[in-house]
């Protein structure tokens, strides 16, 4: 039985934390806030209930394959998962709207043909089509294996990229602006494939074309909710941590890993205390100072990512009178200047024109009674520091402007308003530590590996790299599978190249 360390407890680390305990080994937790979750959270106002994190869950054979791994209960049992249909709403600055079902390739070309014009719905099913090649060469290395060390190989964008006439030569897109402009051809289909791209904190006009891969998993997989709230899904999770004896500590702050005869050996907490492991797994987002001699890059050699990652801003609303019957779950109300937005959100400035996400689950367990109403708003803003979101006034006028654009989904949003609570990057960073209140974004094969997360294995024998911020990236199922990974290395060794 090895003593195994996991620092944090988001649910790419308790993912780890599960799958280790039933192997066989004593599994500690160390979580510097008060509760479990990482940025999966929620919050709570006289009866108003909202997730704080992501909204939707989506690849969820991801957290099935880990409850039917780790105990006797499916996912089904712990939690209720609904499919969310219509998967969302899209409202475009010409005033054009389009509801697209869940997980139905043909359904949405039917929707997007009705709303766009004719040829949108073909030009739309073309690029998934090309999106699933992606899918297909990228899958396995990019998510279900551990991180080569010739990971030079997923520099190469899986994307069949058309082939084009551009200015007298052949020219085939490589970002995700390109896809947009010369094989949607649609400025509406394009604001389509952006805010896809914008919502996982990617900036369309350098994402690689594989970026592709993520409109695919969702119209292929779908869109879920749990009913309740997501936080519910990281209680189930945290339940059968429990439930397979892994211990957890919290207002635990790591300060560093302990290193012994060259190799991982425990963890030392804020007043020196030391605890002893023969492993430790780091589950937040790797600094020098944390690891002895700053080891903290794969030994496959990928680097943490430089540069400022985006956050979310989120303005959480609770509202007088009841959710109309033909409300959607998800509407996104899409910026009238997406160029614009774009060089705000990855220039370090405030979007004048964001973006909107608007969730509004039809769930009672959100709502006091049926006269009232949760709703969540959400737009990827610049990160804390080059943005000053702890600014009262600055955050004030960005939530007015989410109100604003969001009273086009919700009838007389501004006058049913009783309360309303901003989060910023600002609170991102205080409550999880996430420099910056980054929200990491998930892994792509492409441009020449500048999308890769660090390796789940490291060049410290014995730390291993679990969560959004390690391979293969961020967003709930890509941190699960980060945890799966791991798991698998400290099981079964380093040469452990994945489930089959």
């Amino acid at each position: 039985m090895a003593r195994i360390a996991v620092i944090g407890a988001g649910t790419g680390a308790m993912t780890a934390a599960a799958r280790l305990a039933v192997a066989g080994n004593k599994v500690t937790v160390y979580e510097r806030s008060a509760s479990y979750g990482g940025s999966v959270g929620r919050h709570e106002h006289e009866g108003f209930v909202f997730d704080t994190g992501p909204g939707l869950l989506h690849l969820p054979a991801v957290q099935r394959d880990l409850f039917v791994k780790t105990g006797k209960e499916s996912l089904e049992q712990c939690v209720s998962l609904t499919q969310v249909d219509p998967a969302g709403r899209h409202l475009f600055a010409d005033g054009t709207a389009v509801s697209l079902p869940n997980a139905s390739r043909a359904g949405v070309a039917s929707a997007l043909d009705a709303a766009l014009g004719a040829g949108a719905g073909e030009r739309w099913t073309g690029f998934l089509e090309r999106a699933r090649d992606a899918w297909d060469r990228s899958r396995r290395p990019l998510l279900e294996e551990p991180l080569r060390a010739d990971h030079q190989v997923l520099g190469r964008d899986p994307y069949p990229a058309l082939k084009q006439r551009r200015l007298l030569r052949t020219r085939q897109a490589a970002t995700v602006a390109e896809i947009g402009a010369w094989e949607l051809a649609d400025a509406r289909l394009a604001a389509l494939l952006d805010g896809y791209a914008l919502s996982y904190g990617l900036d369309p006009r350098t994402a690689p074309a594989s970026a592709a891969l993520l409109p695919y998993m969702e119209q292929t997989f779908g869109s879920w909710y749990v009913l309740g709230g997501m936080r519910e899904l990281a209680r189930a999770v945290y339940e059968r941590c429990v439930a397979r004896r892994v211990e957890f500590v919290f207002g635990a702050e790591v300060v560093r890993v302990v290193e012994k005869d060259g190799r991982a050996a425990g963890v030392e907490l804020t007043g020196g205390e030391v605890a002893e492991a023969d492993r430790v797994v780091l589950g937040v987002r790797p600094h020098a100072g944390l690891v002895p001699g700053g080891q903290v890059w794969g030994a496959d050699d990928v680097p943490v990512r430089a540069g400022s990652v985006p956050g979310r801003f989120v303005v959480l609303l609770s509202l007088r009178g009841a959710r109309e019957a033909d409300a959607v779950h998800r509407t996104v109300v899409h910026s009238a200047d997406g160029a614009a937005e774009q060089e705000a959100v990855f220039g370090g400035r405030v979007a004048a024109h964001p973006t909107v996400t608007v969730l509004r689950p039809d769930d009672p367990a959100t709502r006091p009674d049926e006269a009232h109403e949760a709703v969540t708003l959400t737009a990827t803003v610049a990160a804390q520091g080059p943005v000053d979101w702890t600014d009262p006034a600055v955050r004030q006028r960005f939530a007015d402007a989410l109100v604003e654009r969001a009273g086009a989904a919700v009838p007389g949003l501004r006058e049913r308003i009783l309360h309303t609570e901003i989060r910023t990057p600002a609170e991102t960073e205080a409550e999880t530590g996430a420099e910056g209140g980054a929200v990491p974004p998930p892994a792509l094969a492409g441009a020449q590996g500048a999308y890769l997360h660090p390796g789940n294995l490291t060049r410290l024998p014995g730390l291993h790299l679990a969560g959004g911020w390690s391979h293969p990236g961020g967003g709930l199922a890509h941190a699960g599978m980060s945890g799966t990974l791991v798991a698998g290395l400290v099981v079964e060794g380093d040469g452990f190249r994945g489930s089959r």
